[in-house]
C-alpha cells in the first residue's frame, strides 16, 4: 500500500507499516545424534532437547546452547552456560545459569535492547496488580540535531514487582542499545530495586541517563511523551 507493508496477524487483525521484521529463530539439528538410544526425545517442533540445569532427561547427558529448548539464542548465552555447567561438574560450584537476566540487543536501525522479564512475563508471574510498568519517550541529543531523526523518538520502560520494588526488567529503543544494556544487566543480577536506579545521578547528555528520570508509570494513564532537558 504505496510502498508500505500490510501485516496481519493471528487474530485476523492487520495494521500497514514501513518496515516489518520477521524473527523465526532456529530449529535444533539433533535427528542424526542417535538420542533414541540413550531415551532423549527431543521436541517434535523444533529438534531440540528439554533439561533442567542443562542435564537431560538421561542424568550422564547434557545440553548446552542453542539445541536446548527454551534457550536464549546468543553464542554468549551457550560460553556462560559451558562454563557454569564445567564449574558445578568439576569445580564445586553450586551457581545454575541465570537465563532469565541475559542483556541483548537487537541491531536494527533503532536499536533495541533489554535484559530480565517481559511486561507480558512479569504480569503472568505476579499478576497484573503485583506489576508496576515505568515508561517514557524521549529524543536522543544526537537525533534532535538531525533535520530528519529529530522527528523520531526512543522509548524506555522498566518493569518492578510492586510489593518489594525489584527491578524485574529494562527495556530500551535508541542509540547503542548494547552499550546501555550492559551496564544496566549487572545491576540487574545484583537484585536492585527501581529506587536505586532513579536515585542514581545520570550522566548528561547521554540516552542510558534516561533510565535513571523515569517517573511515568503506565497504570496511571499519564502521557509518557518526550520532555526537554
Amino acid at each position: 500500500e504505496e510502498g508500505r507493508i500490510r501485516a496481519t496477524f493471528s487474530d485476523g487483525s492487520s495494521d500497514v507499516y514501513d518496515t516489518v521484521l520477521a524473527a523465526i529463530g532456529r530449529s535444533g539439528d539433533t535427528s542424526k545424534l542417535g538420542l533414541d538410544k540413550v531415551g532423549i526425545v527431543p521436541n517434535p517442533k523444533n529438534g531440540k532437547i528439554t533439561a533442567k540445569f542443562e542435564q537431560t532427561s538421561t542424568p550422564n547427558v547434557y545440553v548446552i546452547g542453542d539445541v536446548m529448548d527454551g534457550c536464549p539464542e546468543l553464542t554468549p548465552v551457550a560460553i556462560h552456560a559451558g562454563r557454569q555447567l564445567s564449574r558445578r561438574l568439576f569445580g564445586g560450584s553450586t551457581e545454575p545459569m541465570d537465563y532469565r537476566n541475559v542483556c541483548t540487543t537487537v541491531f536494527t536501525p533503532v536499536e533495541y535492547g533489554t535484559v530480565g522479564y517481559s511486561e507480558d512475563d512479569a504480569v503472568a508471574e505476579f499478576g497484573k496488580d503485583g506489576v508496576e510498568v515505568y515508561h517514557k519517550f524521549f529524543v536522543p541529543l544526537e537525533w534532535s540535531i538531525s533535520p530528519t531523526r529529530g522527528k523520531h523518538q526512543g522509548f524506555t520502560k522498566a518493569i518492578v514487582e510492586k510489593n518489594t520494588g525489584k527491578l524485574l526488567g529494562l527495556h530500551y529503543l535508541g542509540p547503542n542499545a548494547g552499550e546501555v544494556m550492559q551496564g544496566y544487566g549487572t545491576a540487574i543480577k545484583l537484585g536492585c530495586t527501581f529506587d536505586d536506579i532513579t536515585s542514581t545521578v545520570g550522566i548528561h547528555p547521554t540516552t542510558a541517563e534516561e533510565i535513571t528520570t523515569l517517573s511515568v508509570t503506565k497504570s496511571s494513564g499519564a502521557s509518557a511523551a518526550a520532555s526537554g532537558c
